[in-house]
């Protein structure tokens, strides 16, 4: 498989043995501008950026000073200027033009300008003199792609010419980097960032983030954290704020529309930290970036007591109550908090599952009840099915701050833009499901594999519709699915569950997770 950052790290190298450490330009040998302080308080960091290697061209005619003046206009709290050639095409010359316009903003408006970032693929500790005599107050240096003590000098260094390092992480092998440079220099000088793009395949997760929060506040309680890459929409950057991260860094979004920043800035100061991002972060600490096969499992349509307990004791992680009042599998309010207190109270479960709230019509008696327990602590998650009302849901800033996910049916190539809308809303994890003319869950029948193989390569797939004990297997060996969604499967009758299907469909996974 192809590594992108293997290709880039690999292609400065040899730059850097042709043209020198400072790429043939002409640096000052002595920095020309007063340091700015980088993420002392919330805010957006906007990219100078023409292009990258997953989109190619971005904004290839962009230029660099009259962007950073504009993102300035816009209330970043810094800009990031790419200055790596051969994959995002920038250079020095962008930094020190970027560093002009911002300097020029402070004189023209007397107003506080933002810091600059220089984002590259550093490698070496006289780098960071080279990015401070052209003007950055900032530099990226990468985890993955540095050892611990080339790392610590480049930040030292940072440290001693009184400008930041912004150190980028994304597995756990990256977070010993971390805590040996933050146990060596000051905090005051270190940004925390982590990367929802996977550098190695340039994939995104948008929980990669804020799996990774609360091990780094674990390292420091006062790291500030930024959210990196993904960012499209003003609605995704609300969604990083309420996960409670201190900055995020916009790229292509930014670039391609310098003038519509100011969105996205704004979305993200003024939101909070809320419920539907502390869901998110709890699910992401146990559930992203680890190791394990087996997917987890959501069995819905669960409708009494002893079929909820019987689930959880085989292992089920989420349970799903139907609250819609067409569907036979539908479940009162009051049926679901008993069920809630008879799996607390069952010593059989090593886990109990999350408990999930299905509704459609969002001003049904139902969703208002799926709401209301849901405000209470009694369901863990909201599951808004259809895209119409996942839309209206989205929209309503009171119901978004519900711990909520989407669930979509699929039925042919077109229905893929429904995911892609959602998604660039903000929404982390989209459940697909089978379409039926007559139901719009629990059908029993399978999404083509077609669609389901193009979904898996671009989202953590989520999948419901026509899974059972015997095609089980097969569906995780081909598309490792992040969840699997199960109701008819398991039924011997509309909103019972077959106890032989069930024993079955875990023995079938068990045996997988053991090959």
């Amino acid at each position: 498989m192809r590594d992108i950052l293997k290709e880039i790290v690999d292609k400065r190298k040899s730059d850097i043995a042709r043209l020198g450490i400072e790429f043939g330009f002409d640096i000052p040998k002595v920095r020309q501008r007063k340091i700015h302080s980088f993420i002392e308080e919330k805010g957006a960091i906007l990219e100078v950026k023409r292009a990258s290697p997953s989109k190619g061209d971005i904004a290839p005619n962009l230029d660099s000073a009259k962007t950073a003046y504009s993102y300035s206009e816009c209330g970043a709290k810094a800009i990031s200027c790419l200055t790596e050639s051969n994959y995002f095409k920038g250079t020095l010359e962008d930094l020190m033009k970027v560093c002009a316009a911002v300097d020029e903003y402070e004189r023209n408006t007397k107003k506080n300008p933002p810091a600059v970032l220089r984002k590259d693929f550093l490698l070496y500790e006289e780098e960071i003199d080279v990015s401070f005599r052209a003007g950055a107050d900032a530099v990226l240096l990468i985890a993955r792609i540095l050892d611990k003590e080339t790392m610590l000098a480049m930040a030292k260094k940072c440290e001693n010419l009184g400008i930041s390092a912004l150190i980028e992480v994304r597995k756990s092998e990256d977070l010993d980097k971390l805590e040996y440079v933050m146990k060596n220099v000051s905090h005051k000088n270190i940004v925390c960032g982590v990367n929802s793009r996977d550098l190695k395949d340039f994939t995104i997760d948008m929980l990669a983030p804020s799996s990774m929060l609360e091990k780094i506040r674990n390292i420091s309680e006062d790291a500030r954290v930024t959210f990196e890459s993904g960012i499209l929409s003003p609605k995704t950057a609300a969604f990083a704020a309420s996960m409670g991260f201190n900055a995020i860094l916009l790229g292509e979004a930014a670039a391609k529309n310098p003038q519509n920043a100011i969105e996205f800035t704004k979305a993200f100061e003024s939101t909070v930290i809320n419920k539907n991002g502390q869901s998110w972060v709890e699910y992401a600490k146990n559930y992203v970036m680890t190791e394990n096969y087996r997917p987890l499992v959501k069995i819905c349509g669960i409708t009494n007591e002893i079929d909820a307990n019987f689930a959880a004791e085989l292992g089920a992680d989420f349970l799903g109550f139907v609250m819609f009042s067409k569907s036979k599998r539908n479940v009162s309010k009051e049926k679901i908090i008993e069920i809630k207190k008879s799996l607390e109270k069952n010593q059989k479960i090593k886990n109990i599952p999350k408990l999930v709230g299905v509704i459609v019509d969002l001003d049904s008696e139902e969703a208002k009840n799926a709401f209301e327990l849901s405000n209470f602590g009694i369901i863990d998650f909201v599951q808004v099915h259809t895209f119409d009302s996942a839309i209206e849901f989205i929209k309503n800033e009171n119901l978004s701050k519900i711990p909520h996910y989407c669930a979509v049916n699929i039925c042919e190539k077109s229905d893929l833009e429904k995911l892609s809308e959602l998604n660039r809303l903000g929404e982390c994890r989209i459940l697909v499901d089978a379409a039926s003319s007559n139901a719009v869950g629990g059908t029993g029948n399978l999404i083509d594999f077609n669609l389901v193989e193009e979904i898996s390569k671009k989202y953590k797939l989520w999948i419901a519709g026509g899974i059972n004990a015997q095609n089980v297997s097969s569906i995780i060996q081909k598309f490792l699915p992040e969840l699997i969604d199960v109701s008819s499967g398991l039924e011997k009758e509309k909103g019972i569950k077959d106890y032989d299907k069930m024993k079955k469909f875990f023995e079938n996974l068990s045996d997988l997770q053991n090959r």
